[in-house]
């Protein structure tokens, strides 16, 4: 079988592209017969230095005026040129594929061909909350046209959790043979750590000392990450002499991210609340570093709005990190028993729950023995399985 992909979003850092990475490095892994061809733009291929070069992987370049990972973002627009060039880099090869692949939907591109198209649809985010993902009405009307669009193409739908499952079905009208679960895994470099030696030298570089206790959130600095009212709980927990030497570390790329940013208004409120030299903004950091972050945090929290994952929430469990997450989305399905749910709109109950884990060194220990039972039940192996057999099935017409 001859398997095309869009890989037009290997290069970016937020869950797009991990997802795209980490499958598809997994299938090729487990898949000895089938072949791949791996549709990019020129940036892209530039770029991109981890992308896969084994013979079974045909790299098909277009040259186009901007990267699709940048041009699709929240506040860009890519020109009809450059998808006109994928369109077509497609259409020459159509004949010879059994299966298009898009591993996230907002690359997305019109396609001329036979073969069987498989589409992923991570959440419903942004038919959701689209003024929380995009900041204009335009960004919001394109990304209704091209979501409509790729499910009409799609013959079928992947999606990361049953939660997101439901949301796609409810919202779009698709059948349940419609959408299968081919969910995030874990990579197994997310893993405790006993020598602190490394992870003490990480934290250095961030001016974090070795001894200094911490409540971690990863993600996007986005709207609907829900980091405002983070900081209106971890306010109100700091002012409690208990825990007021306990600080808030946020991990994500506010300068180079593409996705729609809240970083001016969550600067604002930490300055508001006088929080100053308690709340650390890393940026982004490798996944080596992320590690020791994971490892060293007394808590990994999650506030987040809508979640069709949570993959930060999966990684510091697999770390042994115990997580405090929002009810929201496929959040609850991914911790199970392994972590503490809040309303995320309720600073109360989240401050409720930061305490809880901050002041109780037992309730830690435990959660951290679930998370880490709970985290075998995620591997990216599992995924590109699921994802083989479902294409295959497909191709088929079984």
């Amino acid at each position: 079988m001859k398997i095309g992909v869009d890989a037009s979003c290997w290069m970016n850092k937020r869950g797009y592209g991990r997802y795209t990475r980490e499958l598809l490095r997994a299938m090729l892994t487990l898949d000895q017969e089938n072949e791949y061809w791996f549709f990019m733009d020129s940036e892209t291929a530039r770029e991109s230095e981890d992308l896969p070069q084994t013979g079974r992987v045909r790299q098909i370049i277009v040259e186009t005026s901007q990267a699709a990972a940048r041009a699709a973002s929240a506040s860009g627009r890519r020109s009809l040129q450059d998808v006109w060039k994928m369109v077509r880099a497609v259409r020459q090869h159509g004949r010879e594929l059994d299966l298009f692949y898009f591993p996230a939907d907002y690359t997305f591109f019109p396609l001329s061909t036979q073969a069987k198209v498989v589409l992923t649809c991570h959440d419903t985010t942004a038919e959701r909350f689209p003024s929380l993902i995009f900041p204009n009405k335009r960004g919001q009307m394109f990304w209704k046209l091209k979501v409509r669009w790729a499910l009409r193409r799609a013959d079928l739908v992947v999606t990361v959790s049953e939660s997101a499952k439901q949301d796609l079905i409810n919202r779009f009208g698709l059948s349940d043979a419609m959408v299968k679960v081919v969910s995030d895994g874990v990579d197994p470099a997310f893993r405790p750590l006993a020598d602190r030696a490394e992870t003490d030298r990480v934290l250095a570089a961030h001016a974090i000392e070795s001894t200094q206790r911490f409540i971690l959130y990863v993600g996007g600095i986005s709207p609907h990450k829900n980091l405002v009212t983070l900081l209106d709980a971890y306010a109100s927990l700091v002012k409690d002499g208990k825990d007021q030497n306990v600080k808030l570390v946020l991990i994500g790329d506010f300068e180079k991210d593409v996705f729609y940013s809240s970083y001016a208004a969550v600067r604002e409120r930490v300055e508001a609340l006088s929080l100053s030299g308690k709340v650390v903004f890393t940026g982004f950091v490798s996944d080596a570093a992320l590690l020791h972050f994971y490892n060293a945090a007394e808590l990994l929290v999650l506030p987040s709005f809508a979640e069709g994952f949570g993959l930060p929430a999966l990684e510091a469990m697999a770390c042994g990190t115990p997580v405090a997450v929002s009810t929201a989305g496929a959040l609850p399905e991914v911790v199970g028993d392994a972590g503490l749910l809040f309303d995320p709109y309720s600073a109360t109950e989240i401050r409720q729950r930061l305490q809880e884990l901050i002041e109780n060194e037992e309730l830690r220990r435990e959660l951290s023995r679930r998370g880490l039972r709970r985290a075998r039940d995620f591997s990216w192996e599992c995924a590109a399985r699921t994802a083989l057999d479902t294409f295959t099935s497909l191709a088929q017409g079984a």
